[in-house]
């Protein structure tokens, strides 16, 4: 009998430092809710609530609860589990999981409840920090204006925002199998174990949408990792058509704004054209009345000359001014340029003008217009050749470069002639401007312009007088790329008669 006495009384203390000690809110309550026994964690929270209602306690409220596990309990003697919204003692929001089991029963059922309560509300807050930042990043993405994809370890699509199913051409829900998109997608974005670092950046390139057309992006993607573990990759898409769209337009706006310098000019130039042939429409009448032969020769000559200079001046301003997609295709650049200085280097040695050639052995090919290309360089030459007979002292010579730069093809042509003055410099690439007098039609280096702009390159300018000067066309090869998969004109392959092209194109300034 000691010994069963003994050992209830040790069980009482550890159920009662159990009780004092959990790491939790444990109350005993009668049926009219007051708190019988409260552990030290609830007495320490909330002071003395021995004697006070529950709801008051956790709740401050002074009815019972609507929903009161408690009173479950009560009612049908089975253990409850609920969560609780109170309020602390310091007034701030708090939540709890509180369970309750019957302790001890009575005549009428159950007479006392023991209810513990597991504080979580540092784990709510948590969750609801981590559910804003969830739904702000969730709403970032889908209302981003770039595409965004991410793909699993196993290639398969994990995230699809509204941006990058309209650029890929996708319906809402559906979801492209691995091998669909690698049809899409650059092949780089495959490259390597999917487990691996990596980073990828392309300035241009395009994506093929369910359609099967390109799409010209910017597109670039990173590894996905949490705690060095790999999570798969992202893909970032920005659409590129609006942007081509505005730089094609500003280039037809800038186009038409230099025709429209040039019909004013036009207008000046072909006025001063018809006082010519009226002089010598003048003399071929008169030397007819006179039979005067000499006279006759001379006034058809002038008109002959004024015509010929009439049509190569209207040839050249249609070649300017019609707007035109170059026709792309893979070209050498260094046999484009050759074939320019051999069809010139006669012509210049007759005129004790040394024409050389120094091509980059290490020029790769490149989607190039080669017919638009050569008559850039056409112009070019033969500016060149022009300013180089205008040395005061013999040795004239042009030189066309070719030069492979990192993501550029570069051409180059330099003269040694008398150079230009930084006024006139500036003025080389403006309508009607020329350095030939009445052989010019000052249209070569506008036309020149216009084809480089239209390969997405530009030119440049350097010159000094009595030096020389060196025209440079720089052309992306990015660019020219894109310009190309864009759905440019096809076109004959190299070394096939490029006749369809207008001879207007090719204008000499």
């Amino acid at each position: 009998m000691t010994t069963d006495l003994t050992e209830t009384r040790r069980w009482q203390r550890e159920y009662d430092l159990l009780f004092e000690r959990v790491p939790c809110y444990v109350s005993v309550i009668d049926r009219d809710f007051r708190i019988t026994r409260a552990n030290e964690r609830l007495r320490t929270t909330f002071g003395e609530t021995e004697g006070r209602r529950c709801y008051e306690v956790y709740k401050r409220r002074r009815r019972p609860c609507v929903s009161c596990p408690a009173q479950l309990t009560f009612q049908d003697g089975q253990d409850h589990v609920a969560g609780q919204y109170g309020v602390h003692r310091d007034g701030t929001p708090a939540y709890y999981v509180v369970t309750t089991s019957p302790l001890s029963r009575g005549r009428g059922g159950v007479a006392h409840v023991i209810e513990i309560s597991t504080d979580v509300t540092d784990v709510r807050r948590l969750k609801d920090t981590l559910t804003r930042t969830q739904d702000f990043y969730e709403s970032l993405v889908r209302h981003s204006a770039t595409g965004v994809l991410a793909m699993d370890t196993a290639g398969g699509t994990r995230l699809l925002n509204p941006a990058a199913r309209a650029l890929l051409g996708l319906p809402a829900g559906s979801q492209p199998p691995p091998k669909r998109l690698r049809e899409m997608l650059p092949p780089a974005f495959f490259d390597g174990s999917p487990r691996a670092d990596f980073h990828l950046a392309l300035q241009e390139t395009s994506i093929q949408n369910a359609a099967g057309e390109a799409v010209p992006v910017e597109f670039s993607a990173v590894s996905l990792k949490s705690h060095r573990k790999a999570l798969g990759r992202a893909a970032f898409m920005q659409d590129l058509r609006p942007i081509k769209q505005l730089e094609k337009e500003k280039l037809e706006a800038e186009r038409l704004g230099a025709v429209g310098q040039t019909v004013a000019g036009l207008a000046h130039t072909i006025k001063n054209l018809l006082m010519a042939l009226e002089g010598g429409m003048y003399l071929l009448d008169s030397g007819l009345r006179k039979a005067d032969v000499p006279r006759i020769t001379e006034g058809w000559q002038i008109l002959q000359r004024n015509l010929d200079k009439t049509t190569a001046m209207v040839r050249g301003f249609l070649g300017f001014a019609k707007g035109r997609l170059p026709e792309f295709q893979i070209a050498d650049p260094n046999e484009i340029a050759r074939a320019v200085v051999d069809l010139y280097r006669e012509a210049a040695g007759r005129q004790g003008i040394d024409l050389v050639f120094e091509a980059d052995a290490g020029m790769a090919p490149a989607p190039l217009d080669p017919a638009g290309i050569e008559s850039c360089l056409t112009n070019l030459v033969s500016n060149g050749i022009d300013a180089a007979l205008l040395r005061r002292t013999p040795g004239g010579r042009v030189v066309v470069r070719t030069c492979h730069l990192p993501g550029e093809v570069v051409y180059e042509v330099a003269d040694n002639g008398c150079g230009m003055d930084p006024e006139l410099k500036d003025r080389v690439f403006t309508t009607f401007f020329t350095t030939k007098g009445n052989k010019g039609t000052g249209l070569g280096l506008l036309t020149t312009r216009k084809i480089v702009q239209e390969h997405g390159g530009h030119i440049e300018t350097e010159s000094s007088v009595g030096e020389g000067s060196v025209f440079r066309i720089r052309l992306p090869r990015a660019r020219l790329q894109a310009l190309a998969s864009a759905g440019a004109e096809p076109a004959p392959a190299l070394g096939e008669d490029h006749g369809s092209r207008p001879a207007d194109s090719r204008v000499s300034g």
